[in-house]
């Protein structure tokens, strides 16, 4: 983990490119507090703020190659840079230092623009071609690393976060009506978009080439693909698939412990993170300090489970009760950090939890992201099937009632009232051959948000259908997959990449200078996944069956088959402790406030804000809508309105 900023362009010259540097990448102080690092030179400005992972002596970047005519800075880890060097310097590549980052240029020097190809890990990366005067950006094949870019004034401007960008280009400092609706639909704004107008996300697995002459080319290199609907079968037998899987994920998690500081893992008492660290101590010598957050509230509660796979993998561990107080007055700070309106409180804690892991003197750890979307973990998976079975009677009332199976751990779950379930969950069955079919009943509950839009803002957005617009961005090859790959496919991109991987995971880790790793997402874990039959992953109601099979002698056998219960917090709750606010939620939610910023109806969002103070907020609509306008106007506070009345950098 550590941040990377920088620009490029034929006016860039070395001698004047370094304030502009200096103020981008202060403000990614917290990715990398342990030193600062600069390349300018005529065409190319570079800037690197270090958290010290691997080669603490030596692996201060930017780094070049031999012949000073490449260099590179680069947010991440490259996992299998030990490998990778020892076949480079067999192929008479010669090293200067003993870090991940150096094999990166020397890969460059040899396959070119491939050289993304032979990397595994999680990365974000700028390389200076100077022979060519070419700027490569390239991102992670899951989106792990966030990268964003915009061009202004004749340049190419990059920062592993937007604050980087608009403290050098200030005139971006504006919200974006697509990125707010995508947002509060979505739960995220869709690669390329962001919040911000004229800023662009990198998306995973793509690589962008800027030439001498500014011609901009995208490529991508990967994706999550799947087999076609009759393809043969990828595996003899279930046996040989759990046996396979097992090797890979304990290759991958061997992998991800390489460093050269202690190494700490998430254990939230469920079956992904519980394997991990089952999988630490059961197949490396390396000690795991694990880290967990628990809640005052009982609904949002895991701490008895947590302590159960502590006693049985005797670890030392520490847990982080969070408050609601404790989430409402940190979500300002949190907002700053995921530079996006979001619909939840979740990253809250896990921000709160990442600054006691570096209070006790970790900057890694590993946690089990990832796994729901690889073999199918999530309610939505099933429920989809559920429906997909309902869609061929819509008229029955037996089909719904599978849904019952689902949801159990929430307190207002919408499948305890029948009628309710099958009024919920038969929205949409006309989709039923739709790529985006699994997610019509979320995208509907979230995008009631968009009532509450201003007109003037409702109007900018024209006929947007969020539903066609998502389809657009999928590729065509997706009509010839199973449904369950088409459900996992839109998952990973919708709500991993864009929603988990940012604000639930980078963002919240990045502020207190923690680097997350993520085993699960291994791109040959991936790729491996993706070529499972459907009932290798959910087998009748069971989720993630293969995954259950591979872990079942590490873990307790209630772990094992225990029911998959997504990580929640209080929400809109979390900013109404006995009725009364924060300063900040009265302030920003103020009809003046609303009005000067344009962006919300007043009235409406009034009458949310006193049904919300009241504790009469218990759905998922109005829930996701308070929290999305706050974070909307927390993200107008802290960027638009700030940055109006902040000084911009020395001109380069």
């Amino acid at each position: 983990m550590c941040g990377i900023a920088g620009f490029s362009g034929p006016d860039v010259r070395a001698d004047g490119a370094r304030p502009v540097l200096e103020a981008m990448i202060h403000t990614l102080h917290h990715r990398g507090p342990d030193g600062y690092g600069f390349h300018a030179a005529d065409g190319i400005g570079l800037a690197h703020a270090r958290l010290s992972i691997i080669d603490l002596a030596t692996g201060d970047q930017p780094i070049r190659n031999e012949r000073g005519d490449v260099w590179t800075v680069f947010n991440g880890e490259i996992f299998n840079y030990i490998e990778l060097r020892e076949a480079l310097v067999a192929q008479g590549h010669r090293f200067y230092t003993q870090s991940d980052t150096e094999v990166i240029v020397h890969l460059y020097d040899r396959y070119g623009d491939a050289f993304v190809d032979h990397l595994n890990g999680q990365f974000t990366i700028a390389l200076w071609d100077a022979r060519r005067r070419r700027l490569v950006l390239a991102r992670d094949r899951a989106g792990i690393r966030p990268l964003f870019h915009t061009r202004a004034r004749g340049r190419t401007w990059f920062g592993s976060e937007i604050k980087a960008l608009l403290v050098a280009v200030p005139e971006r400092a504006t919200l974006d009506p697509l990125g707010i609706a995508q947002a509060l639909t979505y739960w995220a704004p869709a690669d390329p978009d962001t919040a911000f107008a004229g800023v662009r996300s990198l998306p995973p697995g793509h690589l962008l080439a800027i030439e001498a002459d500014g011609t901009e080319t995208l490529r991508q290199y990967w994706d999550w693909t799947f087999p076609e609907r009759d393809a043969a079968p990828a595996f003899s037998s279930i046996e040989q698939a759990t046996a396979e899987l097992r090797s890979l994920l304990v290759d991958a998690v061997r992998l991800q412990l390489r460093a050269d500081v202690p190494v700490g893992a998430y254990l939230s008492g469920g079956l992904d993170s519980s394997g991990i660290v089952a999988m630490i101590r059961g197949f490396t010598e390396t000690p795991v300090r694990t880290f967990s957050v628990a809640f005052e509230d009982a609904e949002f509660d895991e701490s008895a489970h947590q302590q159960a796979m502590v006693r049985h993998l005797g670890t030392d561990h520490t847990t982080v009760v969070v408050s609601r107080r404790e989430i409402g007055a940190a979500f300002p700070r949190f907002v700053r950090h995921a530079e996006a309106p979001v619909l939840r409180t979740a990253p809250v804690p896990m921000m709160l939890l990442s600054a006691r892991v570096r209070e006790q003197g970790y900057k890694v750890v590993l946690t089990g992201e990832g796994a729901d979307e690889v073999f199918g973990g999530y309610d939505l998976f099933r429920e989809a099937k559920v429906r997909r079975f309902w869609a061929r009677q819509p008229t029955s009332h037996f089909r719904p009632l599978l849904l019952g199976r689902l949801y159990g751990y929430l307190k207002n779950s919408p499948v305890r009232n029948p009628a309710f379930a099958q009024s919920f969950f038969g929205q949409g069955l006309e989709h039923i051959d739709r790529a985006i079919f699994a997610h019509v009943p979320r995208w509907t509950t979230s995008q009631r948000a968009l009532n509450f839009l201003s007109p003037e803002l409702r109007a900018s957005l024209g006929g947007w259908d969020p539903l066609a617009a998502y389809e657009r961005r999928l590729p065509p090859a997706i009509a010839d997959w199973r449904p369950l790959a088409r459900d996992q496919y839109v998952e990973a991109k919708s709500l991993l990449a864009a929603y988990l991987l940012a604000a639930q995971g980078d963002r919240v880790a990045a502020s207190n200078s923690i680097e997350g790793r993520v085993p699960y997402l291994d791109h040959r874990v991936i790729e491996f996944g993706n070529r499972l039959p459907e009932h290798y992953k959910i087998r009748g109601m069971t989720e993630k069956y293969l995954l259950r099979r591979a872990l079942a002698d590490l873990l307790p056998t209630d772990i094992v088959t225990r029911t998959k219960q997504p990580y929640r917090a209080p929400d809109s709750a979390s900013f109404f402790v006995n009725g009364k606010a924060p300063d900040f939620v009265d302030d920003l939610l103020s009809a003046e406030r609303l009005r000067r910023a344009g962006y919300f109806d007043p009235a409406m969002v009034g009458r949310l804000v006193d049904k919300c103070r009241a504790g009469r907020a218990t759905g998922f609509a109005d829930n996701q809508a308070f929290v999305g306008i706050l974070s909307t106007m927390l993200l107008d506070e802290h960027f638009v309105r700030a940055r109006a009345a902040a000084p911009s950098p020395t001109a380069a």
